[in-house]
């Protein structure tokens, strides 16, 4: 049978299909984001019935054999951390970021742990031979494990991993391979898509562990199809300003793993250095005997963070106040200041607010909500929150602080960095064992206005 050819429109956004254009997706509701692409089939009676004879054979699950799992030790703790262990043989693994965030450093520093004991391939599309070697060069990467391509071929590079079996594979980026057989220009949904595809059954069909690198749109998502993060097993994602000295590399999907780790680096001239301790690092340098400024304790993952939340309220000179937050959600900030002033009693109609939270870090859980609202009254009124004091607990509509999880661990971590006084909702009181903090006092309060009090001694 001769090939058949037919156009479809596809969106750039969600990867959504159709045979006529729209000016507005009907899957993702992007405007002019359908782009016309020719797709070519081959259907052949030989092929279907190849096909057929070829299906897997369905097992028991008492069948299945999984002691055979097996993790390549990265070298990176935080990044072990964050994949659940290690690197999974013949798991395919998507690492994002925006431009210069340290995606393709972090993978060269891998390459200088790992290809000590094994077999390693690194594929760059966007780079030559020289570039990298030049940026290896400065990141102390020498190792003779470690094999260059610089090809955008995704068939020549899956023929290659074929043949010469290297244990680890590094796609530098997704975007810039192509399948020849197919008629769409680089980096289209449907490149995107089928070269996904392809590393997938290369990566299960000889136990090859790929890392592929992807790009990001404005909006900060992955650029291309959705299908794309559904077709890889693990997903990353690197956080951070450029302006920045510290990046977050999150975990959201890990089917190996914990979707709620992270790992901490800071860039430096010499690459990515770990931050062991990213407590210690983001309440460093922070301003003692200032109003304002209040420190809490995140959980993410496992891992206790404690942060510094800073609040600014000041006098508006337009009509209408302005607010401004980096680091916590705009509505929410919104809410807690309408909380203070209905059932606090602070009057901040007429004030321009600001909430910031020191470092880069997003602090997303509400256990964060009583030392945004604590910092914002702490500048109204210009009264100082003991440096030694640290607080958390969720705001509600009514003013009252409600419980959070996973207190006693908390608690642990701002007794470890020396902290003498932690303010917390009255309830978690009940499931706390005062006798296994000595050298921290824990307070439990009801409301906002109590916690005020308490922290600033007033």
């Amino acid at each position: 049978m001769a090939n058949k050819s037919k156009t479809v429109f596809i969106c750039s956004q969600c990867g959504y299909e159709s045979s006529t254009w729209y000016g507005k997706c009907p899957g993702c509701g992007s405007w002019d984001s359908l782009n016309e692409e020719q797709i070519i089939t081959e259907v052949t009676k030989k092929k279907s019935s190849a096909r057929t004879a070829a299906a897997s054979p369905a097992l028991r699950l008492s069948q299945i054999d999984s002691s055979a799992e097996l993790r390549y030790d990265t070298g990176i703790k935080e990044l072990n951390r964050v994949l659940g262990g290690g690197l999974v043989k013949g798991s395919l693994v998507l690492l994002c970021g925006d431009p210069g965030i340290g995606k393709s450093t972090i993978l060269l520093q891998l390459c200088n742990h790992v290809a000590e004991k094994m077999n390693v391939l690194y594929v760059s599309g966007e780079e030559s031979a020289y570039q990298i070697k030049m940026r290896a060069k400065r990141l102390g990467v020498s190792s003779d494990e470690l094999s260059v391509m610089c090809d955008t071929d995704a068939e020549a590079i899956c023929e290659y991993i074929r043949t010469e079996r290297p244990n680890i594979v590094m796609i530098d980026s997704i975007q810039t391979m192509s399948i020849g057989d197919l008629s769409s220009s680089t980096g289209s949904v449907t490149q995107v898509r089928e070269c996904t595809n392809l590393f997938m059954r290369t990566a299960k069909n000889y136990d090859v562990s790929v890392i592929l690198v992807g790009h990001v749109n404005k909006d900060g998502n992955i650029a291309g199809p959705k299908v794309l993060e559904h077709i890889v097993d693990t997903v990353l994602y690197f956080e951070g300003e450029r302006n920045l000295s510290y990046r977050i590399l999150r975990s959201v999907k890990n089917r190996f793993g914990s979707t709620n780790e992270i790992g901490v680096f800071e860039m430096t001239d010499k690459g990515l250095v770990e931050i062991e301790s990213p407590s210690m690092a983001l309440i460093s340098g922070r301003p003692l005997n200032v109003s304002g400024t209040c420190v809490t304790c995140l959980m993410e993952g496992s891992r206790p963070i404690l942060a510094e939340v800073q609040g600014l309220a000041t006098t508006s000179g337009f009509g209408n106040p302005r607010r401004m937050a980096a680091g916590v959600d705009y509505n929410r900030m919104a809410m807690l200041i309408a909380i203070l002033e209905k059932r606090a009693g602070y009057f901040l109609g007429n004030m321009d607010c600001y909430v910031n939270i020191v470092g880069g870090l997003r602090a997303d859980e509400p256990a964060s909500d009583l030392a945004v609202a604590l910092s914002i009254v702490s500048s109204l009124k210009d009264t100082v929150i003991d440096s030694e004091t640290i607080v958390f607990g969720e705001v509600g509509l009514a003013g009252e602080i409600r419980t959070v999880n996973s207190c006693s661990q908390r608690i642990r971590e701002c007794e470890r960095l020396g902290f003498k006084r932690c303010i917390v909702p009255r309830q978690n009181l009940k499931s706390l064992n005062k006798g296994d903090f000595h050298d921290i006092e824990i307070i439990g309060v009801r409301n906002v206005r109590e916690a005020f009090e308490v922290a600033s001694g007033s």
